[in-house]
């Protein structure tokens, strides 16, 4: 379905690895902490912190919070093949760090991130890259813009006025 160029285009984007991790907390629970969510810029390991709950507005006495913490992409990209165990550790050390009045959590999720956020996205595609014309097949996201809010937008835009110039 697609020609020798667009693959290549589409072989060179480039994306970054890093890790979350989700610490969920028994309901009742207080986090004793004034902030929603938190961006770490002095911190090797950790980028972001959010009291998930709070940072979306929907405290409960019915639900326990949630913590949300992102890696930065360099600790990703260094730690992208170890041991998932391993990896949590070291975020949960670099956490009672920044948060050392954090309690100890119910439960504990690690997700790694091979494909975090585009670092480089096709070039000359802006937003989407038309792969067949009958059918239709159009392929787009963030590997053709950037990975923000802003970028799924003008993707999105691409796509429909594609879409529209084929109707």
């Amino acid at each position: 379905v697609i020609n020798g160029s667009q693959k290549q285009q589409l072989e060179s984007v480039s994306y970054s690895s890093r890790y979350a991790l989700g610490l969920f907390y028994e309901a009742g629970t207080r986090i004793d902490v004034p902030w929603a969510a938190q961006y770490i810029t002095d911190n090797p390991c950790i980028r972001f912190i959010s009291i998930d709950n709070k940072k979306r507005n929907v405290e409960s006495p019915e639900i326990g919070p949630s913590v949300v913490v992102h890696t930065t992409v360099t600790f990703g990209s260094e730690h992208l093949d170890s041991d998932p165990a391993e990896v949590q550790q070291l975020i949960l050390s670099h956490l009672q760090t920044i948060v050392p009045s954090l309690p100890k959590p119910a439960s504990i999720k690690c997700q790694k991130w091979r494909y975090s956020q585009v670092t480089k996205a096709v070039p000359c595609c802006p937003g989407r890259m038309i792969l067949h014309t009958q059918p239709l097949l159009i392929c787009g996201g963030d590997g053709f813009t950037r990975s923000n809010f802003d970028g799924c937008i003008d993707s999105a835009m691409s796509l429909a006025e594609a879409v529209k110039s084929h109707l």
